[in-house]
């Protein structure tokens, strides 16, 4: 009997405490350099469909340990960013501090393979509220990863035909 009350109060004891984990996976025609280079500025987040703005000066480089406040497009509260890992062309890991109740992960991987450079975004959502927040953030979550590809290459293709020259003025004028 008494083993069974034990058990009983050990288990009221429990919290509910749920946990997603999504990855998303793109493919790009752009340089792992070019990929990295657009992850680690973290003062530039006009292609992130989820934040508007950071108060990271321009040039600053992501170390583990850096704290910083964003402003998403949902919510004019600003958040707290901290950066808990960086591998140099290779992984960017931070920890979104927003509200209590809900741990959020995020980690940007970027690697090389045969087929192009691939990009990886996943998110991992701990806590209670974490349910309610993922049904929020979702729709948003499925598109980083494409929107950092397509920033990237459409930044290529304004360089690449910057540098094109037109017929005219090139050695074809007779």
């Amino acid at each position: 009997m008494r083993g069974w009350l034990s058990k009983f109060i050990h288990r009221k004891r429990r919290r509910f405490c749920a946990s997603l984990v999504r990855t998303y996976r793109e493919i790009s025609s752009a340089s792992v350099d070019e990929l990295w280079q657009k992850v680690v500025d973290i003062a530039d987040v006009s292609w992130h469909p989820m934040l508007k703005s950071t108060n990271v000066p321009y040039g600053l480089v992501p170390k583990p340990g850096l704290i910083y406040q964003a402003v998403t497009r949902l919510s004019p509260i600003p958040i707290r960013i901290f950066v808990e890992r960086v591998n140099p062309r290779e992984l960017l890991t931070v920890r979104v501090l927003a509200i209590p109740g809900v741990e959020e992960r995020i980690t940007y991987r970027v690697e090389s393979t045969v087929c192009g450079t691939c990009v990886s975004y996943s998110v991992t959502l701990r806590g209670w509220l974490s349910p309610l927040i993922w049904s929020f953030s979702r729709p948003y979550a499925d598109r980083v990863a494409r929107s950092l590809v397509e920033a990237v290459e459409g930044a290529t293709l304004q360089a690449v035909s910057r540098k094109r020259k037109s017929l005219k003025d090139g050695c074809f004028d007779f």
